[in-house]
């Protein structure tokens, strides 16, 4: 257990997987969600989501949140969990929706293209999870 991501955790994270996010002050128990998330340079995690989306209300009271993300089934188990204190903020919101859309979906194709378009026509927010603790399970 560490509070960074290594370099082994960062290229496992720049695949097209899903990560499922909890966020502390959601049901209990917890009801984690499938996301699209980045990895970024400074060493967080971030993603987007709708500004009056359920989870960024949660987070807007306590703003503690953790990722999981695992490696997809017929691979060696491999799995990442980070955890920490959140920030949400509508910078840099449709250029990271922009990105992962392009990294999830074959946007050459005209339905994914339409959907993204329609996509970056709506409003979205960043959040941002700091790393408070990373666990790791895998080569």
């Amino acid at each position: 257990m560490t509070n960074t991501l290594t370099a082994d955790d960062v290229e496992f994270l720049r695949r097209p997987l899903h990560g499922f996010l909890t966020v502390a002050a959601g049901p209990i128990p917890p009801q984690p969600r499938p996301v699209w998330f980045e990895a970024t340079a400074e060493g967080t995690i971030q993603l987007f989501t709708a500004p009056d989306s359920l989870k960024v209300r949660h987070l807007r009271r306590d703003p503690r949140a953790s990722i999981v993300v695992a490696a997809p089934a017929g691979e060696r188990e491999r799995w990442l969990s980070v955890a920490g204190r959140t920030t949400v903020t509508p910078d840099g919101a449709h250029d990271l929706c922009a990105r992962l859309a392009a990294r999830y979906w074959d946007l050459d194709d005209p339905a994914r293209a339409d959907e993204l378009a329609g996509m970056l026509a709506g409003e979205w927010v960043r959040v941002v999870v700091h790393p408070e603790t990373v666990r790791r399970y895998g080569p």
